[in-house]
């Protein structure tokens, strides 16, 4: 049975309707990446009802790359990038760099680094299964290993005081503020990439303390926080024998905490 074609204004009106309030552009988003009017009435249906729209489309996009996101796996923010662009331009340029990153998610991290350093040897790491899944497709095209499991447990021991760059995109929502985000998030997101414990500094205060045995001499530890976390995510990086910095963003109200070993 054929399907009553939606027209552009249609669409729009739909996820206007349901409080989607970039209703344009998500739908043209949606028409461009539906293959056939049944596919866009079904993504138009599942945007209505609340699933984020990198769900829906199958993809996000973080700065010049389109990461795939399957549905359950953590979104990436377009604000983290500013957490890449400063990992960026603390890589070395005289050799291949060596590239971890923590709480993968998606891998898009991982992979917006090592397609911006050739050469780079790229590991990541998830606890979540269904992350872990959806990493590996993303970072096989640069050669990226990923592991699942928690934290650097699942790493090779081969890696400890070899790696240049260490981003963990941990989460960092205090327990008692997840009821708070955004439905999409809390409703289609997994728990464990968000919560973050009492202050939301639980799993960046176990990446910071044990990260210098990681981190070869020079390397540097990148993390997000918010900016009431900002000084808690400093004192984390001291105590794990880190030489911390605060770098942020206004535009993209970004807070990058970073830790180098010297």
């Amino acid at each position: 049975m054929s399907v009553e074609p939606l027209s552009p204004a249609a669409v729009v009106g739909r996820l206007r309707a349901a409080g989607c309030v970039f209703a344009e552009d998500e739908a043209e988003l949606i028409l461009a990446t539906a293959c056939g009017q049944a596919e866009v009435l079904a993504m138009v249906e599942r945007r209505a009802a609340g699933l984020p729209l990198e769900h829906v489309l199958g993809w996000a996009q973080f700065g010049p790359l389109r990461i795939a996101v399957d549905p359950g796996v953590f979104v990436p923010r377009r604000r983290t990038e500013f957490l890449v662009e400063q990992a960026l331009a603390a890589a070395a340029t005289e050799r291949p760099t060596v590239v971890v990153d923590l709480c993968c998610g998606s891998g898009a991290l991982g992979a917006a680094l090592a397609s911006a350093l050739p050469g780079a040897e790229l590991h990541a790491a998830d606890i979540d299964p269904a992350a872990v899944r959806c990493a590996r497709r993303n970072l096989a095209p640069f050669g990226g290993r990923v592991y699942e499991g928690d934290l650097f447990a699942p790493l090779p021991r081969a890696l400890r005081g070899r790696v240049d760059i260490l981003t963990a995109n941990v989460p960092y929502v205090p327990s008692d503020e997840v009821g708070l985000l955004p439905p999409e998030a809390r409703e289609h997101e997994p728990l464990v990439a968000l919560d973050g414990g009492s202050d939301g500094l639980d799993v960046m205060r176990r990446v910071a303390l044990a990260a210098r045995d990681w981190l070869a001499p020079g390397g540097t530890l990148f993390v997000e926080a918010s900016e009431r976390q900002v000084p808690g995510a400093l004192a984390a990086m001291g105590a794990g024998g880190l030489t911390a910095h605060l770098v942020t963003s206004r535009e993209l109200y970004a807070h990058v905490v970073t830790g180098t070993r010297d």
